[in-house]
């Protein structure tokens, strides 16, 4: 497959799962300094990785949310906790995933990732996110 046709694949697999609003606010956002950012990610992420049929969706939501814990990455863990709903994961495997990544990634990354959680669930509900600095990193 060539880099276009990977972008292609890749744009559309990422409005899927991420949905279009946000994958427009990141278009809307592309600048000359992160355009070729922009074009990496769409390309190897998702039109790559996220294209790839060993794994469902589903389990590469699971397993990104439980690396984004790992990581400390408050902002992507809170966007794929979200996108993880377009996948059909539930809030009681979100809930296991966030468990597991207690015992293997610590208890503190697990508890600000339950935490995350809770707000984008809110947000979800309709309800008002929980503003706190302390919970933006994981």
């Amino acid at each position: 497959m060539d880099d276009s046709k990977r972008y292609e694949e890749g744009m559309k697999v990422r409005r899927e799962v991420l949905g279009a609003a946000y994958v427009n606010r990141a278009r809307e956002n592309t600048t000359e300094f992160n355009r070729d950012f922009q074009d990496f990610i769409t390309r190897n992420a998702w039109g790559e990785i996220w294209t790839r049929p060993g794994l469902p969706r589903h389990t590469r939501s699971l397993l990104t949310l439980a690396m984004m814990v790992a990581l400390n990455r408050g902002d992507e863990f809170r966007m794929h906790v979200k996108a993880a709903f377009n996948n059909g994961v539930t809030r009681d495997e979100i809930k296991e995933v966030l468990l597991q990544s207690a015992i293997y990634c610590g208890v503190p990354a697990a508890n600000t990732a339950f935490h995350i959680a809770a707000d984008v669930f809110k947000e979800m509900d309709g309800g008002r996110k929980t503003n706190s600095k302390k919970r933006k990193r994981l």
